[in-house]
């Protein structure tokens, strides 16, 4: 295999890749695509609450997290931040790439190449790498990246150009030997490494050779030996003339001296911003010299932290350190530049405002002329921060939804297994049923059984993932009963929302199509297992023998799962957690569950609780089973044995008052009925025959027999109804997030 883009170190017996990249490479940045990027007087507050005691009024505290931060970064350099913890070095990464920033507030100013920069030009120009690597499991390193090519990649690049950019970055990275291998889902699919992971992650971003990069503790989590690895990757990309910026914990001294320069951070200010061996001249100077074979990195972050029990002096260190670096020549360097930034502003801003020209174009004009990034010029005239067109970030999504759907074990294969098996065990208990007195009420129950068990083994499939989780909440018989029904689906949507938010905020897709795309890759699961359940279960049972009867309980069972599906959508898109989504989702389905006709019959509903019934998912299922399955059918019943019964669950036992006094008539006198105890007479009472056909059963429960069609809309209504709810759900999440 050619070697020239990585080769194997072999450490501790064990094989490792160490990249190694040219400025050759098809993924080095152009001179006239590159960015310096600075960031002027940037601070950032939140607002603490007040007094949480009743009646007694206190005053919200302003918090400054990040206060009055400075900086640049150029093409080619590799900048970490560094503190202590709570120092405001990831606020301040936040400040920088507008993420995270809901309930804070934040003044001060980014430029790129000397222009104030939007956040839709940001992502366009930019990329950013979480300290988590969030992927889809079920897919390999090459699916990922195809998906990401496909949305990522300006629109103009033509298919066989993207998926060579894809086939290059692989090599780049050193990925190309696991590139087919799936990513994996940490105790259930066993997927690539953990180095290889973060490389991949870096992959997803220098696809689309952004100009400019940042990264959240890229070496969080990782050995020094891969480590070392992460950011040699980052010093390759920097020499490709990519501008870099990473927040970084606990290097190690070979990993500091990596950097091009540091920023150093304490109590949300900048301590030091310059070369980071200009750094060990800083602090020898400020009274700090860093001692001989001691970690610079650890000792400047020791010498910048407040220790617990010394507040006092050591806020007052930090000062010195602070005022020390103002007048310092890196300090002096950083504002002179910083105010040459904002006068050129300002005369171009008076020059256009003077000849009445478009700010945003003249500048944007001009700093093409003077082979400014390309990227952001397009990106200034772009109003949307997508690359790829609706219709073409609707096709990925559904290619890449379908590929997870299928190729996820759990959805398909022991989804299928678990539908059969209970169908069959359910089914053997309520095995031919006869069409009489008693078959008719276990019939009922049977119904109302295929009801509950696509009810609870969908809606917690949507909600909950893994096969870990505890649920407190639930009884103990309901546990026992559902504990493998609610494990069917590990594919959650709760906890695929982060993968979703990343994207999202990178500027992939929109959230219309991920929800859209989301939904039609799942349906065909979601019709096939009740269409599995429903045709064994139903022959099982002795329902309803006509094959028409047969299709419409299956068209009740898909729109039953449609509308339990939805709600769990509903839940999800809206709830914080998947811990929340748990929470809610049974307190609000017990009700509807008990009005669902079975347990509680809607004549006997008080008036203030009877508007449930009318959003029960569970009612109107039942309701459809029930008149599909009795509508026009005759069941057993003498007419000697026959009660009439003048309202449902509303009858005495004076309806049986003759035939008991005629079994009785040897043992009456004066009206009083005697048995010796000494008799061996015995008493032939015939049991009574309260339906007669079907139309009785359905009245008995005070259900319409003209009424299935509307009850198989409504289910249809309530699918449609919880899916825009749960879509606004998510709107308000993104826009939430994105202030």
């Amino acid at each position: 295999m050619d070697n020239k883009g990585f080769s194997e170190v072999q450490n501790g017996g064990q094989s490792n890749v160490t990249i190694k990249m040219d400025r050759s490479s098809s993924i080095a940045t152009a001179a006239e695509d590159q960015i310096t990027f600075t960031w002027d007087d940037l601070s950032v507050s939140a607002t603490l609450p007040g007094s949480k005691i009743p009646f007694k009024k206190s005053e919200k505290k302003i918090k400054q997290i990040v206060k009055q931060a400075s900086g640049y970064v150029k093409p080619g350099e590799l900048v970490a931040i560094m503190g202590a913890s709570g120092a405001g070095k990831s606020t301040l990464l936040n400040a920088l790439t507008f993420r995270n920033l809901s309930g804070l507030t934040l003044t001060g100013t980014r430029y790129a190449n000397g222009v104030p920069i939007s956040p839709n030009s940001l992502t366009s120009v930019s990329a950013y790498i979480q300290q988590d690597d969030l992927f889809i499991g079920t897919l390999t390193p090459r699916e990922h990246l195809e998906f990401q090519a496909l949305v990522r990649m300006d629109r103009e690049i033509p298919y066989k150009a993207r998926m060579a950019r894809v086939d290059n970055v692989l090599h780049e990275l050193g990925l190309t030997k696991c590139a087919k291998t799936v990513i994996g889902i940490p105790g259930r699919i066993k997927g690539i490494s953990g180095g290889e992971m973060k490389r991949l992650a870096f992959a997803s971003e220098v696809l689309t050779n952004p100009a400019l990069l940042f990264c959240d503790e890229p070496t969080s989590g990782l050995d020094s030996y891969m480590a070392q690895n992460v950011v040699e990757v980052l010093q390759q990309l920097a020499n490709q003339g990519k501008s870099i910026v990473c927040t970084i914990h606990q290097p190690s001294s070979q990993v500091f001296s990596m950097f091009d320069r540091v920023l150093l951070m304490a109590e949300g200010q900048v301590t030091y911003l310059g070369g980071v061996e200009r750094a060990f001249e800083f602090f020898s100077e400020v009274g700090h010299p860093c001692p001989a074979h001691f970690n610079p990195a650890d000792h400047y972050v020791q010498v910048l932290a407040v220790t617990p029990g010394d507040e006092e002096s050591c806020r007052k260190r930090i000062k010195h350190i602070a005022e020390a670096f103002e007048v310092s020549p890196e300090g002096t360097q950083l504002m002179n530049r910083i105010d040459e930034l904002k006068r050129q502003n300002i005369r171009e801003c008076l020059l256009l405002y003077v000849e009445g020209r478009s700010v945003v174009k003249e500048v944007t004009y001009q700093k093409q002329n003077e082979h400014a990034s390309t990227q952001m010029v397009k990106a200034s005239k772009r109003s949307s921060p997508y690359k790829a067109s609706w219709i073409e970030q609707f096709r990925a999504l559904l290619w890449r939804s379908f590929l997870s759907v299928m190729k996820e074990p759990m959805i398909v294969k022991v989804n299928l297994i678990q539908t059969i098996v209970i169908s069959l065990i359910l089914g053997v208990i309520y095995m031919n049923q006869e069409y009489d007195q008693k078959g008719a009420s276990n019939i009922n129950g049977a119904l109302f059984i295929i009801i509950t068990n696509l009810n609870f083994s969908n809606v917690f499939g949507v909600v909950n993932v893994s096969t870990h989780c505890n649920i407190p909440f639930l009884s103990r018989m309901m546990k026992s009963y559902f504990m493998i029904t609610i494990f069917t689906f590990p594919k959650v949507f709760c906890l695929e929302l982060p993968i979703f938010m990343r994207e999202h905020f990178n500027g992939s897709y929109r959230v219309d199509t991920y929800f859209l795309t989301k939904q039609l890759a799942e349906l065909p699961v979601y019709i096939v297992m009740p269409v599995v359940f429903v045709s064994i279960f139903y022959w099982l049972v002795g329902l309803n023998p006509d094959g028409g009867r047969f299709v419409i309980a299956i068209v009740i069972a898909i729109c039953l799962v449609q509308a339990v599906i939805s709600f769990g959508y509903c839940v999800s898109c809206w709830a914080s957690s998947v811990q929340m989504a748990l929470a809610i989702a049974p307190p609000v389905m017990i009700p509807m569950l008990l009005f669902g006709g079975f347990f509680l019959n809607s004549d006997t509903v008080p008036v203030w609780l009877d508007w449930i019934q009318y959003i029960s998912w569970f009612k109107y299922a039942n309701e459809a089973f029930v008149v599909n399955q009795w509508a026009g059918v005759e069941l057993s019943c003498p007419p000697d044995q026959l009660v009439e019964l003048p309202d449902a669950f509303n009858f005495t036992c004076s309806a049986l008052e003759d035939e008991f006094a005629v079994a009785c008539d040897n043992h009456t006198e004066n009206g009083i009925i005697s048995i010796p105890l000494n008799s061996s007479a015995t008493m032939d009472i015939p049991s009574p025959c309260f339906f007669d056909n079907g139309e009785a059963v359905i009245n008995n429960l005070g259900f319409d027999k003209d009424s299935k069609v509307f009850n198989i809309i409504m289910l249809v209504v309530l699918a449609i109804a919880f899916r825009i709810i749960g879509f606004i759900g998510l709107l308000v999440r993104t826009r939430r997030k994105s202030k």
